[in-house]
């Protein structure tokens, strides 16, 4: 089937395409559309993401859990919200972070993050859909079994890339990281209900640049 991603990543991923259970999630988008569902991210921002962080490109993975799901938020990238929409409460927690540890001020009038998905920072979310006012409605539907299969891919063909894994859902997927060649910081998420459990003071933005300066690669510029 043709799906519209990003070069670099449809040859990568070319094998989960042809799998049933792939088949099973447009079937499954098809169905809920027809059905007069309200689904985002729209259609083209699906695969934003990978659109914006080509494989060789990626440096960073940031994972989340469910797209948002509520109108003009999600737009395929994790954390991130369109133009226009304030930032919800756990990307204020991100700014805030990134505040204290590099001491840069940030603009909290803004949420979108694709200044990040452009230098590499790779924005993945484990489930791509949602039903509008539905959080975690399409998590079962075959996007864990795609996700995972992405993270192996990066683990398996990359290496020195730095895995930033906020709270007990994103820590699950450590298993798919081959840790001898790749970089990975854990912390709680964070959402204002455990951002002070261990978010708070982490300093995974200093110290992501740190590893990517050891690997011979650009620090990212976390100002938004």
């Amino acid at each position: 089937m043709d799906v519209k991603i990003e070069p670099s990543w449809k040859e990568e991923l070319k094998n989960e395409f042809t799998k049933p259970y792939f088949q099973q999630i447009v079937t499954f988008l098809k169905t809920e559309r027809m059905a007069g569902k309200t689904i985002y991210p729209p259609g083209s921002m699906i695969f934003n993401a990978f659109n914006h962080t080509p494989f060789d490109k990626v440096k960073v993975v940031m994972l989340g859990q469910d797209p948002y799901h509520g109108p003009g938020q999600a737009h395929g990238l994790c954390f991130s919200v369109q133009d226009g929409v304030a930032p919800p409460p756990s990307l204020i927690n991100i700014y805030k972070e990134i505040q204290s540890d590099i001491g840069i001020g940030m603009n909290a009038k803004t949420g979108n993050l694709t200044k990040w998905a452009d230098q590499g920072v790779f924005l993945l979310n484990a489930s791509l859909t949602v039903r509008v006012n539905e959080p975690m409605s399409h998590s079962k539907i075959g996007w864990a079994e795609f996700t995972d299969a992405v993270i192996k891919k990066i683990s398996d063909d990359k290496k020195g890339v730095v895995f930033l894994l906020w709270g007990k859902f994103a820590q699950e997927k450590q298993i798919l990281i081959d840790e001898t060649k790749h970089h990975v910081l854990k912390a709680a998420h964070p959402s204002p209900f455990s951002a002070d459990k261990g978010f708070f003071g982490c300093k995974h933005f200093s110290k992501t640049n740190e590893f990517l300066v050891k690997e011979g690669l650009s620090p990212v510029d976390w100002k938004i």
